[in-house]
């Protein structure tokens, strides 16, 4: 990647930018994978902001950008579980993901997790079997009355990583 990517923590102010991110990712990047019917189900055009900002309360959520644009974001919990990473379409496959994958197994690492765990999509799956999650169960998962595939993966960590 030519472009020079930082890493930092997300703010409240960033939730808009995080959510169209997602949007835009599921809607152009998961087309392969999933039809309109499937992507629309996951990330409704309207998506409900409330329940955004419920969910990543939870989460420790790391932003990368590259020259004050957002190139992704990933979401994880204390205890290991992955629960969002996603690139903007514009980066895709330039190293956005695995750079914020590193940064959170760092964290992660620092608190003393050993396992993680996701729950990835299709199109997601390939990504983390590279970096050594297995499957443990391929799920269907319901949005709206639409049936979605996706699989359960978890990952041993090491102390050398």
């Amino acid at each position: 990647m030519n472009r020079t990517l930082s890493l930092r923590p997300a703010t409240e102010t960033d939730l808009p930018s995080i959510v169209s991110l997602f949007t835009d990712s599921v809607h152009q990047l998961a087309a392969r994978s999933y039809t309109p019917e499937q992507r629309a189900a996951w990330a409704p055009e309207v998506p409900d902001e409330e329940q955004w900002r419920s969910r990543l309360t939870r989460v420790e959520t790391l932003i990368a950008e590259s020259d004050g644009t957002m190139a992704g974001f990933i979401s994880f919990t204390a205890g290991g579980h992955i629960e969002f990473l996603f690139t903007a379409p514009a980066f895709s496959r330039r190293g956005v993901a695995s750079l914020l994958y590193e940064a959170a197994v760092e964290r992660l690492l620092a608190k003393g997790v050993r396992t993680l765990t996701t729950d990835a999509s299709l199109e997601a799956r390939p990504f983390f079997e590279s970096r050594g999650f297995s499957v443990v169960e391929a799920q269907t998962v319901e949005r709206d009355g639409v049936q979605l595939q996706r699989f359960a993966m978890a990952r041993c960590l090491s102390q050398s990583e």
